[in-house]
């Protein structure tokens, strides 16, 4: 079940659009940053989709929210590095977002067992395995160090 950390792997090399005014320079690490938004249009759309073809397990969506807790902050960092860069494009974190969603519930589609799927997917957000400083350390590494500069 490595597709779940392909797909948040992925998001980063998404060529997503950029606004005139944004630096050359910057295009790429704000397309990485998106990848921070796609990784929890990952964990939302599954956990969506694993609650409701689960029996509507509230384990799924208990595992959700802790994610969001523990990653919200590396959210909030990528928006705060983003609008220092210059900004995203209009409709860029949409497209991330966007990107993000449908790259796992592709995976999900070709999974043989869909059960076993969720509840792998289900362990990876409980242990951590889908969360942002360990799915995308340096582009986060980059963020905190342009933050703290």
């Amino acid at each position: 079940m490595r597709r779940f950390v392909l797909c948040v792997a992925a998001l980063s090399l998404f060529p997503f659009t950029i606004s005139a005014q944004e630096p050359a320079s910057n295009t790429p690490l704000i397309g990485e940053l998106m990848a921070f938004h796609g990784s929890k249009a990952i964990v939302d759309a599954m956990t969506t989709h694993c609650y409701e073809n689960t029996g509507l397990d509230p384990i799924y969506k208990d595992a959700a929210a802790n994610w969001y807790l523990r990653n919200i902050s590396y959210l909030d960092l990528a928006d705060r590095v983003i609008t220092r860069l210059g900004g995203a494009a209009e409709g860029q974190q949409q497209a991330a977002e966007t990107y993000g969603g449908s790259q796992i519930m592709s995976a999900f589609n070709q999974a043989g067992d869909k059960d076993v799927f969720c509840k792998t997917f289900l362990e990876q957000v409980q242990s951590g395995t889908l969360d942002i400083d360990k799915q995308l350390p340096s582009v986060l590494k980059q963020a905190q160090e342009i933050s703290a500069g």
